[in-house]
């Protein structure tokens, strides 16, 4: 065929493709109708799952599994907002790790609002005026977050999802990198690529500032000057790419949550999470965690957190594999709970894949 053949076809297929996408959305948009009916929520994260896990087994190339969901996560993304809006919360501001965190889970159709701390996320999403929040839980480097932690020790919101971002730094600028005399970025930003730094542009003054995001508002502004931040950032202000994965250590992940007011439906690779406390007696803890031992239950975490309730007690958070609906999970956690003083599920949610 020719290449005007060829691209005749393809206007035919694009015809096609856009004939059912609009199929596609006047069904969901029915469907829709039905969940605001039953007061169901919009966005579902255990049949996200079953849709890419399906696509993911029909797929046939050369498109692979990561594009493929990417271009159904931004189709389901533009759908859901026909049925409703969905207003989501991050640590902001825009054009950060938390940001991209947030358009991993629910694409580029939602609205999205930045707020400056984690009490404002929780606490916009528990009183309703924001659907969801997306929250930082730990990090490869620096281990758990705490103020996320503590958050769920006093709220009822459910953990519904999570995603694993590998955190990659960039140095973004305007001119080229022989010219960078200041270097703008976040502390542990900084941390993270200071030996890059040091052998890179050993004479460049390195200042702190609020966040990734600013550090680029300022370096697209000011001759001279460079970020360290995301490529998000790179594309909002307009600024060059100059090095790319400058960070030291290049295993460096930070897994985020996703809370809101609903139970996650089981998918067949879950987690959940619990809060639970102990007895104050010997073997309290042992006791505490033998039963999953006992039934072949691997935990993923274990964080202990001040109980903020009495000096010099403690709190578990807990991550296990398998859904509070299973049998054998439902069947070991009545008895972790003739063992603790108290338990709280936090959720049960379908377990994220690690990235590339």
């Amino acid at each position: 065929m020719s290449l005007d053949d060829l691209r005749q076809r393809i206007d035919e297929i694009d015809q096609q493709v856009l004939h059912l996408l609009n199929e596609r959305a006047r069904r969901a948009c029915e469907i829709g109708e039905i969940k605001r009916g039953e007061n169901s929520p919009f966005y579902v994260p255990e049949r996200e799952k079953a849709v890419f896990d399906k696509l993911a087994q029909l797929n046939e190339g050369p498109l692979d599994a990561f594009a493929i969901k990417e271009i159904y996560r931004e189709i389901i993304s533009a759908i859901r907002a026909l049925e409703k809006p969905t207003s989501v919360a991050f640590l902001g501001p825009r054009d950060t790790f938390s940001h991209m965190a947030a358009l991993r889970v629910f694409g580029a159709s939602a609205e999205y609002h930045p707020l400056p701390s984690f009490a404002d996320i929780f606490t916009e999403v528990e009183r309703g005026r924001i659907d969801y929040g997306v929250v930082p839980v730990e990090s490869s480097m620096g281990g758990a977050v705490s103020d996320t932690l503590d958050r769920f020790l006093t709220s009822n919101l459910k953990i519904i999802n999570e995603v694993l971002m590998h955190i990659t730094q960039n140095l973004l600028g305007k001119g080229p990198i022989e010219e960078v005399k200041r270097v703008y970025s976040k502390d542990n930003a900084l941390l993270q690529c200071r030996n890059w730094l040091r052998a890179n542009l050993p004479h460049a003054e390195l200042i702190e500032v609020s966040s990734t995001a600013e550090a680029a508002r300022r370096a697209a502004g000011e001759p001279g000057a460079a970020a360290i931040a995301s490529k998000l950032a790179a594309e909002t202000y307009q600024i060059d790419l100059l090095a790319e994965r400058i960070e030291d250590a290049p295993h460096n992940y930070t897994r985020f949550l996703v809370i809101g007011q609903q139970m996650v439906k089981p998918t067949g690779d879950d987690k959940t999470a619990l809060l639970l406390s102990v007895r104050d007696r010997p073997g309290a803890l042992y006791q505490l965690l033998l039963p999953f031992a006992e039934h072949d239950i691997s935990l993923t975490r274990i964080e202990s957190r001040p109980s903020q309730q009495k000096a010099w007690e403690y709190v578990f958070f807990l991550d296990i594999l398998g859904h509070v609906e299973d049998e054998k999970i439902a069947a070991v956690l009545d008895k972790v709970a003739d063992h603790a003083r108290s338990l709280k599920v936090l959720g049960s949610f379908p377990r994220a894949e690690f990235p590339d």
